[in-house]
């Protein structure tokens, strides 16, 4: 059993809130771990899209909706501008994808809308309404959304804008942890969609990075064999785009104060999240300095021998906890990569991982 769905078991009185913006392809599985308790909204401006999410949806907490995202209700979304800042189109046209994008373009033009969808040509299929943007917080007060544990922001484009209409309005949902697409490039302009300006602005409000991935992209000069079965990132080029996981950090400077004012079923979902991200350190981290206010909820110990098996991966017979802990501390070879060439069956293993356990390809 993951942990997530240990800590699923354990919520009586809450469930697991997340909002999903740009949900094209559907809400992450590893989130269905929580079964019943999961309640989401996801937004994406394929109108197409949203219905067919919702026609395969048996979740009735689940619900979607066909809606552009802004920074204004009032101000309709120029899709002439294209639907990133104008630096990112720049830099995107350098890219070998987008050639691949040129090279397939008129046969997209006719796809399925599932086909136009991984190729994340979005913008051909049936889109929402550009007239009539919606404001996220706005639209989740209007829906009774006061507590919200997840959000996803990853919208090809105007990712930063939307993070900033949560100037001063996070705290108020309570959110425990975010995942945002963000850029590797950028002039350094203070209002532009970059790493170092998302990383600031939730540092500012209160949330530590616990998991960065890098995509990089080569560009159509001399183009590198691509990593998914669809034109996207590749095996070798510049650091351009990537995923960045920003959670609170509960047993950090501020943590004690922050602490006092969460459930204890609050903190179990914030190390679920720690979990799902594939970061179990942190979420034993903070199973160990917050086990009294979550005993209510899970079995602190079973679920570290969990966490255990889980950093231990593919492990037949996964050591528990303690034996683990006390695996490391007598400093085993077996914690450090053996000197000289790398051994075939540590490549092959490595292999392996990287088949059976890809990164998000958006």
């Amino acid at each position: 059993m993951s942990f997530p769905s240990l800590v699923a078991q354990g919520l009586k009185a809450e469930r697991f809130a997340l909002l999903d913006i740009g949900c094209s392809g559907g809400i992450d599985p590893r989130w269905r771990a929580f079964g019943g308790k999961l309640k989401a909204l996801g937004i994406d401006a394929s109108d197409s899209e949203c219905k067919r999410l919702a026609a395969a949806e048996s979740n009735p907490e689940v619900s979607y909706v066909a809606a552009f995202v802004g920074p204004s209700a009032d101000r309709a979304i120029d899709l002439s501008a294209g639907p990133a800042a104008p630096l990112i189109m720049k830099m995107r046209d350098r890219m070998s994808f987008m050639r691949t994008r040129e090279i397939r373009d008129a046969k997209l033009q006719t796809a399925s809308p599932e086909e136009q969808l991984r190729h994340n040509a979005w913008e051909l299929t049936g889109l929402a309404d550009p007239t009539k943007p919606v404001v996220v917080p706005d639209l989740l007060a209007q829906r009774g959304w006061t507590d919200l544990d997840y959000m996803k922001i990853d919208t090809d484009g105007i990712d930063w804008q939307i993070l900033q209409t949560f100037e001063g309005r996070l705290a108020s949902f309570h959110l425990l942890a975010l995942q945002m697409e963000v850029n590797f490039v950028g002039d350094g302009a203070a209002d532009e969609h970059s790493f170092h300006n998302t990383d600031r602005f939730l540092r500012r409000h209160g949330f530590d990075l616990f998991r960065l991935d890098v995509r990089n992209y080569s560009s159509r000069a001399l183009p590198a064999r691509y990593i998914w079965p669809t034109p996207a990132e590749t095996h070798s080029g510049r650091p351009f785009q990537g995923e960045a996981y920003y959670a609170i950090d509960l047993l950090g400077p501020h943590g004690t104060a922050r602490v006092d004012g969460l459930t204890g079923e609050k903190v179990a979902k914030l190390a679920a999240i720690l979990s799902a991200w594939d970061v179990p350190d942190a979420a034993a981290e903070l199973l160990l300095g917050c086990r009294d206010r979550l005993k209510p909820v899970i079995d602190v110990d079973r679920s570290l021998d969990v966490l255990a098996a889980q950093t231990q991966g593919d492990r037949v017979r996964p050591l528990d906890y303690r034996s683990y802990m006390a695996r490391f501390e007598s400093d085993p070879p077996d914690f450090y990569r053996p000197e000289g060439p790398i051994p075939l069956r540590e490549r092959l293993a490595a292999a392996w991982r990287a088949f059976s356990r890809p990164r998000d390809s958006r």
